[in-house]
């Protein structure tokens, strides 16, 4: 059963950070600021294969983040 629960949870966090990542492609901010978000993304994405619950946590922040507007500076 726990093997069933995981897969569940590999599910969910593939389809949300693809969600995530059209998301970024999407906005309007400077090039810099979507490379610092796409960064991020690819980082809990390695997470993820390591640690998938840790990575949902940081994704979940990651969304958050994202919905409250609150973006990283842009990077040179």
């Amino acid at each position: 059963m726990e093997h069933d629960g995981q897969l569940e949870l590999y599910t969910a966090v593939a389809v949300r950070l693809k969600e995530a990542h059209t998301r970024v492609r999407a906005l309007q901010v400077p090039e810099g600021v979507r490379m610092a978000l796409t960064r991020k993304l690819l980082v809990i994405t390695a997470a993820a294969k390591h640690d998938l619950t840790g990575a949902a946590g940081r994704l979940d922040r990651f969304i958050a983040d994202l919905d409250a507007g609150r973006f990283p500076e842009e990077e040179g």
